[in-house]
């Protein structure tokens, strides 16, 4: 794809930065740091990162447009002919304070390698605690967003691939209640960039209303720990299994903004088994469970 088409792409991620950025200072009150890096190797990017904020015990929103070579190993490994490649994009990992809040991902991108050029990415709700209208509202807002661009996107595929992707295999459990997720899409690529950019722009209103309704919500200390013991859950897929991670690991990209995904506090407890009946039980019996979200009414919900 020509450089033309490129910048464009990247223009518009460095924008979608500023506004998701703009939009979670405004919830929080508290200010993101920035941080403009070089890699060495060809290209850069600017992170984002607030610590200790209101709402956000730690959030980061992550542009990079970074260029070069890859190992031949890792070449072998991605579509396209060669070991020159070219990948910009934004990701972020908002991890909030209330354990009622929940934490959320996403990531849109655009790589090039060799004769092949395509986009990646996608959004994923991982609750502590969840409510039935905040999960149906997050699925909805996507399915909407893809129903928009159909027959080129398939709602069905791109949130059976994130059930399938954000999978932890060796604990056979699901790292959260999904949503869509998408790579390798490169057929009639001003279309698909049309998709991206209505996808980026539904971010902010798949997932604010979900912090405005749940902020304020009192919890316990133990509620507390739970969600620290759920963000191991969190770490182990982003250290063993996340693609985003792999790739800057593998093309030699800044370490603290790879790494930026990871939540400031996280608990491992061994052996740990939930109290029958309770709702730390019926997170992984019920809710980590692929169900076909959108389309569920709120009033069937299970108490």
């Amino acid at each position: 794809m020509n450089a033309t088409f490129r910048d464009r792409v990247t223009r518009y991620f460095l924008d979608l930065q500023d506004r998701i950025v703009a939009a979670l200072e405004r919830e929080d009150g508290a200010t993101f740091r920035e941080d403009s890096w070089q890699r060495e190797g060809g290209g850069g990017g600017r992170s984002r990162v607030l610590l200790e904020g209101n709402v956000f015990e730690k959030a980061g929103v992550n542009f990079s447009d970074v260029y070069g070579e890859m190992s031949e190993e890792f070449a072998r490994q991605i579509p396209g002919e060669g070991r020159d490649f070219s990948a910009c994009g934004v990701s972020l990992v908002l991890h909030p304070r209330n354990p009622f809040v929940p934490t959320v991902h996403a990531n849109f991108r655009y790589l090039t390698k060799g004769n092949r050029a395509w986009f990646g990415g996608g959004a994923d709700l991982t609750p502590f605690y969840p409510f039935l209208e905040d999960v149906v509202h997050f699925h909805r807002t996507w399915k909407e967003v893809c129903q928009r661009h159909a027959p080129l996107i398939d709602y069905a595929r791109l949130k059976q691939w994130c059930d399938e992707y954000f999978y932890l295999a060796h604990r056979q459990e699901a790292r959260g209640v999904g949503g869509i997720f998408f790579d390798y899409l490169e057929q009639q690529p001003e279309q698909l960039f049309a998709f991206v950019r209505e996808a980026g722009d539904a971010f902010l209103p798949s997932y604010l209303p979900i912090v405005q309704r749940r902020r304020g919500h009192a919890y316990t200390e133990q509620q507390k720990e739970f969600q620290e013991y759920r963000r191991g859950r969190y770490v182990e897929f982003n250290l063993v299994y996340d693609r985003g991670t792999v790739f800057g690991l593998k093309t030699g990209g800044r370490i603290e903004s790879i790494l930026m995904s990871l939540p400031a506090k996280a608990r491992w407890w061994y052996d740990y088994q939930p109290p029958p009946g309770s709702p730390e039980a019926r997170l992984t019996e019920y809710w980590l469970k692929p169900r076909d979200w959108a389309n569920q009414p709120l009033e069937r919900v299970e108490k």
